[in-house]
């Protein structure tokens, strides 16, 4: 079964190109393109694609807007939504993970970069490179950090729960987890879920941007 794909950029040839690079995969499928935000909403409402590919800076209505509106007004029947821009990493990744996307991809990365991410977004993980979770570590989460003493929410977690998280945060697969931690899959998959409700956030990527702006990898780095 085909992943289905939108793709959302103000700039014919970054859409041009994103199709061409996507068009040699079995598993891929471009079921629409758009050139702003506002007409994203409503092709994914119509269309109902896997993920949204979509540009972090666009005129009027930029990426981040577009990914909370569409958060917003779908829910957890959302798409999994993948940030590009042409921009190197800085604040956007915050504001993405804050606004509801689940991953994150320079333009300057290579085409199998792109299509992982894709794929990763579509299995319900995050696409966070080694070098974005450094950046997230080191300026980011003391940027935004809140108080020092931990929330609530992090103490409903069992110690297993809280390393998950911990390592989830560092941008782990399920399958890298299960490998870490000599797990079945499936284990991690219900601890993701466990995790999920008890910090009340609705998917993955809120639950690494809830570990970062509450500095608890630092604390356990």
């Amino acid at each position: 079964m085909s992943i289905r794909v939108l793709v959302v950029d103000d700039e014919d040839i970054v859409r041009d190109g994103v199709g061409l690079l996507l068009s040699g995969e079995p598993d891929l499928e471009i079921v629409g393109e758009c050139s702003d935000g506002r007409s994203a909403l409503a092709k994914i409402v119509r269309l109902r694609p896997d993920v949204a590919l979509i540009d972090v800076r666009m005129p009027g209505m930029d990426g981040i807007e577009t990914t909370a509106a569409i958060r917003a007004e779908l829910g957890t029947a959302a798409p999994a939504i993948v940030m590009l821009t042409s921009f190197d990493v800085d604040e956007a990744v915050w504001d993405s993970l804050g606004a509801g996307a689940a991953g994150f991809v320079l333009k300057s990365q290579t085409a199998s970069d792109l299509v992982r991410a894709i794929r990763s977004v579509a299995a319900g993980e995050v696409a966070l490179e080694p070098r974005i979770v450094r950046l997230l570590v080191d300026r980011y989460g003391r940027d935004y950090a809140s108080a020092s003493q931990e929330p609530p929410e992090v103490g409903r977690l069992t110690p297993k729960e809280r390393e998950v998280l911990l390592l989830a945060a560092e941008g782990l697969s399920n399958y890298e987890l299960a490998e870490r931690l000599t797990v079945e899959v499936g284990t991690i998959k219900t601890h993701i879920s466990h995790i999920l409700t008890k910090l009340g956030v609705r998917d993955r990527a809120q639950a690494i941007a809830f570990a970062y702006r509450h500095e608890l990898v630092r604390r356990n780095g």
